[in-house]
């Protein structure tokens, strides 16, 4: 469960405690009579049946698989909900179901899911801990039944929990849905939080869901939560419709019209495939978009392991250590299509014997002592590795190219701004671990600086912002996430076409020279011409 108050310890059922101010938000919006029957099948320290029975509510039952927390209820059976033989149907279940990742499982948990039907009917090993408490509880529901529960926002638009999904479509509808993003609602737990409240029902169901999004990163208070409660829009929160979720998607929380322009944004960048006789065999579902994990190299910056160890800052140095040193540009330092500022490091990881680093390399010897004990204590990537040289030298051979590349930070918060730092950068610079490189394929026509352009324009954006890999307000730039970004090619049979490729190139440049607002809107007006 998620939760709060009580100074108790996560343990081994993933227990974070509600706060009273979000489990009476949650009980309110529960629409049902005082004799309606009420379950909490993950009841913790008790506080929604503390709170159900001052508000009158006397039909209700929990479950609780912790012997030292179940104590304190009489009705609070001290078995698992997930193993228990429960007859009866509920009006209302309610709660914050525990959520541990498979492998963070303890054996006892996972060998109960093991032989779990539901389990092993709709889920395995990739999915979450949770998502039998979900499913469970709408198998227990009657008809027009309402789950209202608190859980992690992950699972609207991962994979591997596509099936409860699908499963949550066929048996119902959402009717409300309350993203807090970042808003720090559980004690030493940073998670991107929602509250739904969901309606089994197999008919009438609702065309569309009241969604309130809340974006400040601070501490709810009563006022802010009656606000919310209420549905009352302001700078820090968003309030609108959208319709009901489809079966094999990813659940959006997003308005209409936004995903129609993402949605543009893919259309445009569907390949082109030749007309040809269609085979019995053939997969027909339509065709895919360009990537850039098509057109791109994509590559993790290099890591040293102590970045402050290996860091030149103006130290007099030697000719053989000046051509021995790399240049670098941290994500600090990144910028939409520039960077502000190059550092300096120390490189030796050609150097196989301290002897030779004392005597050919005194200053990088001198400068590497200050941190030798710090530096051995490196993780070593199952091998040894020497004080003076990088511990991790993934993509050093794309990297030395002699090639032009995008760099970008390799996490971006979005919280408080709307745009992706996607920089140009020279060859013969270097990513450490903080950015992930891009570089042109052989073959690409398209320039890299329309690739720039494309990634650093708003449709970009949005498309990543909820299409991409997103925690919270944290939207990850590895390998396989920028990889996925559509990408517009250009046909080069078409003239207009061409000529709109070279202008945004043009323009491209003169922002990375200039800098200037006017250039940059020219650049996004060709842009436009695409889509």
């Amino acid at each position: 469960m998620i939760a709060v108050k009580p100074k108790i310890n996560k343990n081994k059922y993933g227990q974070y405690f509600t706060p009273e101010l979000i489990a009476n938000f949650m009980i309110e919006l529960a629409d049902i009579e005082k004799n309606s029957k009420i379950l909490e099948p993950s009841s913790g320290t008790g506080i929604f049946l503390d709170l159900l029975q001052k508000k009158g509510f006397n039909n209700f039952s929990g479950y609780e698989i912790d012997t030292e927390l179940a104590k304190k209820h009489n009705i609070v059976k001290n078995e698992s909900f997930v193993s228990a033989e429960i007859e009866e149907k509920y009006d209302l279940i309610i709660g914050n179901p525990p959520y541990i990742r498979w492998k963070n499982l303890e054996n006892e948990l996972k060998s109960e899911l093991s032989t779990n039907h539901l389990w092993n009917k709709y889920f395995n090993s990739l999915c979450d801990y949770s998502y039998i408490f979900i499913l469970k509880s709408i198998e227990l529901l009657e008809e027009n039944g309402q789950l209202i529960f608190i859980t992690p926002e992950y699972w609207l638009n991962t994979m591997h929990s596509i099936s409860l999904r699908n499963y949550m479509l066929r048996n119902g509808y959402f009717a409300e849905i309350y993203h807090f993003n970042e808003t720090p609602i559980f004690e030493k737990a940073t998670v991107s939080t929602i509250i739904f409240k969901y309606i089994k029902t197999k008919s009438n169901k609702n065309s569309k869901i009241d969604i309130v999004k809340y974006y400040a990163n601070r501490k709810l208070t009563a006022q802010i939560v009656e606000n919310i409660k209420n549905k009352i829009p302001d700078e820090k929160t968003e309030v609108f419709q959208a319709n009901q979720f489809k079966e094999n998607d990813r659940w959006l929380l997003t308005d209409d019209n936004t995903i129609k322009g993402f949605k543009i944004f893919e259309r445009k960048c569907k390949k082109q495939k030749p007309k040809q006789t269609l085979s019995l065999f053939e997969d027909t579902k339509g065709d895919d978009y360009h990537t850039i994990g098509e057109i791109c190299e994509i590559g993790n910056g290099m890591v040293s392991g102590l970045d402050k160890a290996f860091q030149l800052n103006g130290q007099i140095l030697t000719e053989k250590e000046k051509e021995n040193s790399i240049k670098v540009i941290k994500a600090k330092h990144l910028e939409p299509f520039v960077y502000n500022e190059i550092t300096n490091y120390i490189f030796a990881n050609e150097i196989s014997d301290e002897k030779l680093l004392i005597t050919d390399f005194p200053n990088y010897f001198q400068k590497l002592q200050t941190f030798k004990p710090q530096l051995e204590k490196r993780y070593q990537y199952n091998r040894k590795i020497d004080y003076w040289k990088w511990v991790f030298m993934r993509n050093f051979n794309l990297f030395n190219t002699k090639n032009p590349r995008i760099f970008v930070p390799c996490k971006e918060r979005i919280s408080n701004k709307d745009y992706f730092r996607f920089t140009y950068v020279e060859s013969g610079i270097f990513p450490t671990q903080d950015v992930t490189a891009l570089f042109k394929k052989k073959n690409v026509a398209e320039s890299l600086y329309y690739i720039l352009a494309i990634l650093n324009n708003h449709r970009t954006f949005n498309w990543l912002k909820y299409n991409g890999v997103v925690k919270g307000n944290i939207v990850e730039f590895s390998e396989k996430p920028i990889a996925s970004i559509p990408f517009r090619k250009i046909d080069w049979q078409n003239k207009i076409e061409t000529e709109i490729h070279d202008n945004i190139v043009k323009f491209c440049k003169n922002y990375i020279a200039t800098k200037t607002e006017d250039t940059l809107n020219q650049l996004n007006q060709e842009i436009d011409k695409l889509f």
